[in-house]
This record gives C-alpha cells, structure tokens and sequence, in this order.
C-alpha cells in the first residue's frame, strides 16, 4: 500500500521524511529582512550623528568668530582713548547714541573711561553685566568687558630709556610705558542662547602707538 504524502519512503514502513522547505527558506528570508532593516537604522542614525556633529561644530566655529571680533572691537576702543588728540576719553563715534551706533553704550561711557586709565584697576565686572562693549555679529550679541591689569615700562637699555627725555628712546620719557589690559568677550545666539566666551591680553601704547596681543 502506498503513501500518498509528499516525501520519501523508508524501508521496514517507517514514517516517510519530509523534503518540503518551503518554511526554513521563509525563515531564512525573515531573518534576512530582519538584518538588512537593523543595518539600515543604524546606518540612518550615524549619519544623523554625523549631521548634527558637523552642524555643531560650525556653530561653533561661528561663535568662536563672533567673540573674537569682539577681542578687535575692544583693541581699537583703547587705542582710540589713548591717541594724544583724545586724551583717554572715548571719541563719540564710539558710542551706542550717535549714528551708525559704535561699540560703547553711553551709559557706560565715564564707567570705561575711568577703567582706561586704572580707576579702578582689575575691575570685578564682567561682560554680561554693564558690559563695556556690545556689538551683532550675525545672529550674536556680542558683550565684552575691558580691564586694566598693570602699568609696565617697554624693556630696553638704560641709555635708551633715559635717552628719551632728550627726544628718543624706549623709555617712560618718550612715552615708552604699556597698560596691560584683558580684553572678555561673551558671543551669546540670540536663537538659542548658546555661549562661546573668549578672553585675551593685550599690551597697549599709552602713546596711542597701538595694542598688541599678548595671550
């Protein structure tokens, strides 16, 4: 008597052997989905990772450009105080009240001007309060604080120095003294309120001749 199922028949009667795949190959191709779908999530969120990485990074690379344009803006207020014409007192075009607007708010003109000449020295006040300089950088305010560190005279021989109250020299006769002043600058998005804080030293000419970044 003969089986009729699908299969192969084995001698002595026994039960015949199934050689229907059809569900291992179903699996198979399951298992096959299964990886390809978990291979292609984790592509998706490296690259997501990627994205915002990168878009992190020239947000702040933008930042870090903002305050540094502060670092100048701060440079040029002490230099324009010190030429010989302004007497250590802040041109009007540096003010917020003329137009266009500068970098200094008029309320805070006599606070910067004493500050300038070391009254007083080291100040306490930071950038995000009363700031001494404030100016837009794109989608930054950008507010920074300027103090006056110490007073040191211009390195050089004894003849030169002393050779400048005859009209040349590098010494405190021809004017050859540098204020030290640290420079803060905090480049707030005005979107996100995202930071980036710089700070830096520079050694500026009582003479007017300039700054010079130190550190």
């Amino acid at each position: 008597m003969s089986d009729c199922r699908r299969g192969t028949m084995v001698e002595g009667g026994q039960q015949p052997l199934i050689s229907d795949e059809r569900g291992v190959a179903l699996l198979t191709v399951v298992m096959l989905m299964m990886i390809l779908t978990v291979l292609g999530i984790a592509a998706m969120t490296v690259t997501g990772m990627e994205n915002k990485m990168a878009g992190l990074q020239r947000t702040m690379e933008a930042s870090a450009q903002a305050a540094e344009s502060c670092l100048g803006t701060g440079a040029n207020i002490i230099q324009q105080a010190f030429l010989p014409e302004n007497a250590s007192q802040l041109p009007a075009t540096l003010l917020s009240s003329t137009s266009p607007p500068g970098p200094v708010p008029s309320t805070n003109k006599s606070i910067l001007e004493g500050e300038l000449i070391g009254n007083p020295e080291n100040s306490t006040d930071i950038p995000s309060s009363a700031p001494n300089l404030q100016i837009t950088v794109g989608p930054y305010t950008v507010r920074g604080d300027i103090d006056r560190l110490y007073v040191k005279m211009r390195a050089g021989t004894g003849q030169q120095q002393f050779s400048g109250y005859e009209g040349t020299g590098v010494g405190a006769g021809s004017g050859g003294v540098d204020a030290y002043f640290r420079i803060s600058c905090v480049a707030t998005d005005t979107a996100t309120g995202g930071e980036s804080k710089i700070s830096a030293i520079y050694a500026c000419s009582l003479s007017g001749d300039g700054c010079q970044k130190q550190l």
